[in-house]
């Protein structure tokens, strides 16, 4: 409960920077406290243990896991630039290479790329929490 109790300011501060209302402002403020005792609470609270003890984790699987998987997304989105002095001087072979490519990416099953977008962020929240509280030295 300690982790939630830690997050309650920082996303009530967040609320004041999102919703210029401030009547709705005061309404999801309340929902947020309301929300503090709350079986979601306590779910959220399980999820986010998880992933800041995955992220503390002296395992070097698990501590290189995640920083690969990115590695490996960045080499793709950099295989752009040969791929654009690639065309500048036989478009068509760019041309075949990007619809292999495509063709590739496209036969990959939606939850991988699911899978890819909650540990990117899970890795990127455990991060910040890390920072927040100190144990990321």
């Amino acid at each position: 409960m300690a982790l939630i109790e830690a997050l309650i300011g920082p996303i009530t501060a967040l609320i004041d920077k999102v919703i210029p209302d401030k009547a709705a402002r005061d309404k999801a403020k309340l929902e947020l406290l309301q929300m503090q005792g709350s079986q979601d609470l306590a779910e959220i609270n399980a999820r986010l243990s998880a992933i800041v003890a995955e992220a503390n984790s002296h395992d070097p699987w698990t501590s290189r896991a995640r920083p690969s998987f990115l590695y490996v997304i960045y080499i793709l989105l950099l295989w752009a630039v040969p791929m654009g002095l690639l065309s500048a001087f036989s478009p068509a072979k760019a041309r075949d290479i990007a619809e292999g490519m495509n063709a590739y990416l496209s036969g990959l099953p939606e939850p991988l790329y699911a899978l890819f977008g909650t540990g990117y962020l899970g890795y990127t929240a455990a991060r910040q929490w890390g920072k927040i509280t100190g144990s990321d030295k």
